[in-house]
């Protein structure tokens, strides 16, 4: 087999492989040939080459999310890596785990005026859960005598390959991105077929979650006391608590669970609609919903209405679950449980008792009328966003995975209760529009399954670069809701009747995605109204020869009055 004659690039992957590291994207580069040698001629590696390193970085990211391992991601000097940033903030918010392996120069020639060359060590400090910088390597002939240059050799080696050991390590253990800076010496294309020997191999060490049933009898005497009770979940993995846990929370009359899309949870007695029920309250009905207790769990929570709810609405106590972390969302965080939430609801749900309350009965009251007012309205709609979605719910395929855009287009199918066979997911880290086609296509991959991915006008031609990618899977879909401009911010406050306005944040344009399909070879479907959508779906979906792109034309104007008007009427 051949190897990059460069000693640390034949750690730097060993190293990897020995961890169950064997995703690797590549972007083309020269100073990051050494590693690119090394990973594309190792048969235990599956790598892939994507030029854009923004695109490189998100399509790593959705690896990473189905795969849940690590992905390294591989890049050459410069601003190279500076376009993995947005993936980093990401992963580094989401849990997910990325390696990023960044090829240098030597630390002399750093701020010398050589080309394609920047600071990057550190570069990621803000949203890294490790930096290793190592040493440069000089590859030394077999025949030289010079006993310091040989001692140099071995420091440097035993220093990078703990430096890489670390790094590896953090990401498997801590769940997160790391970055290892490796500055290479030229020649960068030697190759060799005989491999060094083996690098030093430290083990990642794996946290034991521990929690006693005496550490939680306070907690469970505050929990029996409480008449009302909230659980809210954030982002979750499907099927990551165990059923007979969620039986039980959804069979206690004192408890609301309120669960978005992204939780990927379900039980009848869920509350998945979250803004439909806080959405249609007044001040009494914020009183009365306010609760004793808060319990949360999961990622990132979308709905805005829920925060602003409970930030105004404070319960007396709240617990966060989470084995690595927990944000003060509500201005009111008591306690953090530094375990997951099987482990936690395990011991604890034995410690607690039913409560007699009316808690759930008259939620569930407000909820079912609710509902009933969503469907009413449903049935009313004119042509728009709203109405679009409806109708590309009701068709996407059972057992299958549905990507989400960022802005409006999660939060309009958090209106919805959809397919509870479907696994869902969205980048809510930093819940950017960049780079959600990337790590849709990236998941498709990872995962083998069907993939739809619903994205607003705006993030789709944003990150249009993703579409050019040679691992698109067949039957990958996306479906574009092109309203013309950036909807969402119709949606919020603002005066939207001025130039300044329709220039700076809602950016009208007269773009359409056929061409990019004829472009990149997929399918190409448009829909402009209910009656042409619901037949270009059934194509859509029935053909699978090549990927397919479906969009779907709304008008600009509108979109707005109807979602408030909807809020208004369910009231």
């Amino acid at each position: 087999m051949n190897y990059s004659s460069i000693p640390v690039a034949q750690s730097v992957v060993s190293l990897c492989l020995s961890k169950g590291i064997d995703h690797v994207v590549i972007s083309p580069g020269s100073r990051n040939a050494p590693l690119t040698i090394g990973f594309s001629h190792d048969p235990d590696i599956k790598a892939f080459s994507i030029v854009d390193e923004r695109c490189a970085a998100f399509f790593a990211l959705g690896l990473a999310q189905q795969l849940q391992r690590p992905v390294a991601l591989c890049c050459t000097s410069g601003s190279a890596l500076l376009n993995y940033y947005p993936a980093i903030a990401e992963a580094f918010y989401s849990d997910i785990p990325l390696v990023v392996l960044s090829a240098d120069r030597p630390i002399e020639r750093i701020d010398i005026g050589d080309g394609q060359t920047i600071r990057q060590r550190e570069v990621y400090k803000n949203h890294i859960l490790y930096s290793a910088n190592l040493y440069s390597e000089l590859v030394l002939e077999e025949t030289t005598a010079d006993q310091k240059l040989l001692q140099k050799q071995r420091e440097a080696t035993t220093h990078n390959q703990q430096e890489i050991n670390k790094a590896l390590n953090t990401a498997i253990e801590q769940q997160g991105p790391v970055h290892v800076n490796i500055p290479f010496y030229e020649p960068l294309y030697k190759i060799t077929t005989t491999a060094q020997p083996a690098p030093i191999m430290v083990a990642p060490k794996y946290k034991k979650e521990d929690l006693s049933a005496e550490e939680l009898l306070p907690f469970a005497k505050i929990w029996n006391e409480s008449q009302r009770k909230i659980v809210l979940v954030g982002v979750l993995q499907p099927n990551s608590v165990e059923k007979q846990l969620l039986e039980t929370l959804a069979g206690d009359p004192s408890v609301l669970v309120f669960t978005e899309t992204t939780s990927n949870l379900h039980h009848p007695a869920f509350f998945t609609r979250i803004d439909n029920l806080i959405g249609s309250l007044q001040n009494q009905g914020f009183n009365q919903l306010q609760p004793d207790l808060l319990v949360t769990f999961g990622g990132m929570v979308i709905s805005k209405k829920i925060k602003a709810f409970l930030r105004n609405y404070q319960p007396r106590q709240h617990w966060h679950i989470d084995p690595k972390k927990a944000y003060d969302t509500y201005f009111c965080l008591n306690r953090h449980f530094e375990v997951s939430a099987n482990t936690f609801w395990k011991t604890f749900l034995p410690l607690t008792k039913i409560q007699e309350s009316s808690y759930f009965d008259t939620w569930n009251a407000v909820k079912l009328h609710r509902d009933q007012k969503h469907e009413t309205y449903l049935k009313e709609m004119q042509w728009c966003d709203f109405k679009a979605f409806q109708t590309i719910l009701g068709c996407i395929p059972q057992e299958s995975m549905l990507q989400l855009g960022n802005s409006s287009t999660v939060r309009y199918v958090q209106l919805f209760d959809i397919d509870k066979s479907l696994q869902v997911y969205c980048n809510r880290g930093t819940s950017g529009i960049d780079g959600s086609t990337s790590t849709a296509i990236g998941a498709a991959m990872g995962s083998g399954q069907p993939t739809t991915l619903i994205s607003g006008d705006l993030s789709f031609f944003y990150d249009s670069n993703a579409l050019w990618n040679r691992y698109i899977p067949k039957n990958f879909k996306i479906i574009v809701i092109n309203n013309g401009g950036g909807g969402i911010f119709r949606i919020l406050p603002g005066n939207k009747d001025t130039e300044e306005f329709t220039n700076f944040f809602e950016t009208p344009h007269e773009l359409s995605a056929r061409h990019l399909a004829e472009m990149y070879n997929f399918n190409y479907y448009r829909a402009t109204d209910s009656v042409i959508l619901k037949e270009k779906l059934e194509l859509f979906y029935s053909k699978n020869d090549k990927p397919s792109l479906l969009e779907i034309s709304t008008p600009r104007m509108i979109n707005d009055q109807v979602l408030l008007h909807y809020f208004e009427f369910i009231r």
